[in-house]
C-alpha cells in the first residue's frame, strides 16, 4: 500500500488521522487519506441506515463500498478508476460472481481493497431459515476464500459481511457476531439498483453525501451506470474537499 501512509490504529479502532502521500501518477487524485482497522467486538455494526451506529469518521471523510461483483463488463472499470485517483475500497463480493471471475477478485486484492463477503447468490436472508441462511453465508465466503487465497473452509480472512438487501434478523446478527464478522450496512447509497443515467447517479449520490457529511457509501460495481460516473464522482469529492478512509480488520481479528 504504497500510495498512502497506512496510520495503524492501536487496540480495535482508533479515528486518528494520516496525510496521503502523492499519487505516482496522477499528482491531483482523490488519494486515500487514511485507514482505519475495525473488529466485531468493539464494532459489531456499521451503518446508520440499519444501525444505531456507523464508523468514527470526521467530517467529510467517507469509506467507499461495492456490491454484487465482481462483474466483467463494470468491475474492471471501476477498479481503474479508483487506480487512477490513489483510492482504496471495500468490495462485498458474491460467491457466484467469484467463481465465475476469480481473476477479477484477485485483481480487487493485489490492487490493495479490502475484500468483504455478500453471500454466494444474493438470496433474501431474513426470508430463509437460520440454517439455510447460514448454509448461504459459508457458501458464499467459502467461494470467495478459495478463490482468493486457495482455502478451503468458511473461516474468512477479511472478517466484513454485509446482507442482500439488508435483510437482517437479530439471530443472524448474533450468528455473525459470535463468529467476529462486522456487518456493515450504509450511511448513504446511490440507490444505484435503479435506472438512470450516470450524471443523474453522481449528481444524486453527492447531493446526499452532502446532506450527511461523512459515511460509508453504498454502489454497486455491476452496474454499467455506477461504472461510468465513478471517475467524475472521484474528481468532484476531491473538489469538494472530501477524504477517502481505507477500513481492514483489526490485526489478531
Amino acid at each position: 500500500m504504497g500510495r498512502i501512509i497506512a496510520i495503524v490504529v492501536a487496540a480495535v479502532i482508533a479515528p486518528l488521522a494520516a496525510t496521503a502521500q502523492p499519487c505516482p501518477s496522477n499528482p491531483e487524485a482523490l488519494g486515500t487519506a487514511r485507514v482505519i482497522e475495525v473488529d466485531a467486538k468493539s464494532t459489531p455494526r456499521v451503518g446508520r441506515k440499519q444501525f444505531p451506529a456507523t464508523l468514527p469518521l470526521h467530517d467529510k471523510e467517507l469509506v467507499l463500498t461495492f456490491d454484487d461483483g465482481p462483474w466483467p463488463t463494470t468491475t474492471p472499470k471501476i477498479l481503474d478508476a479508483l487506480k487512477r485517483e490513489c483510492v482504496l475500497a471495500t468490495f462485498f463480493l458474491l460467491g457466484r460472481n467469484v467463481q465465475a471471475h476469480p481473476e477479477i477478485a484477485r485483481r480487487e486484492l493485489t490492487e490493495g481493497h479490502s475484500l468483504g463477503h455478500h453471500t454466494f447468490s444474493h438470496p433474501l436472508l431474513n426470508r430463509m431459515s437460520l440454517g439455510k441462511a447460514e448454509a448461504e453465508i459459508n457458501r458464499g465466503i467459502a467461494a470467495d476464500e478459495l478463490a482468493l487465497y486457495g482455502k478451503r473452509g468458511s473461516a474468512p480472512t477479511t472478517p466484513f459481511f454485509r446482507f442482500p438487501g439488508f435483510a437482517a434478523s437479530p439471530a443472524l446478527l448474533d450468528y455473525l457476531n459470535a463468529r467476529g464478522i462486522v456487518v456493515f450496512g450504509a450511511d448513504v447509497w446511490a440507490s444505484d439498483w435503479n435506472r438512470m443515467t450516470p450524471q443523474q447517479e453522481w449528481q444524486l449520490i453527492l447531493a446526499r453525501i452532502d446532506k450527511v457529511g461523512r459515511g460509508i457509501v453504498l454502489l454497486h460495481d455491476s452496474k454499467a451506470q455506477t461504472a461510468a460516473m465513478l471517475p467524475t464522482f472521484l474528481r468532484e469529492l476531491k473538489r469538494r474537499g472530501y477524504r477517502i478512509v481505507h477500513v481492514v480488520p483489526a490485526r489478531g481479528s
